[in-house]
């Protein structure tokens, strides 16, 4: 990168962190979207609950 080195350290190391920061920045807003999209695991749980309270009240309502 030719063009790098002749630019001041001062300003060599503000482009370097702005990579830097806009690199971080993009890492957090992808995981924060991947994560919180949507909630597979929490809609399965809900599920089974749900299952698992039919099958008490059919065991409850047949066992009497």
């Amino acid at each position: 990168m030719p063009g790098f080195t002749s630019i001041s350290p001062k300003n060599r190391n503000l482009v370097v962190a702005g990579g830097l920061s806009a690199f971080v920045l993009g890492v957090n807003y992808y995981t924060m979207m991947a994560v919180g999209g949507t909630d597979e695991l929490q809609i399965g749980i809900d599920k089974f609950e749900e299952l698992k309270k039919k099958d008490a009240e059919n065991s409850s309502n047949t066992g009497s």
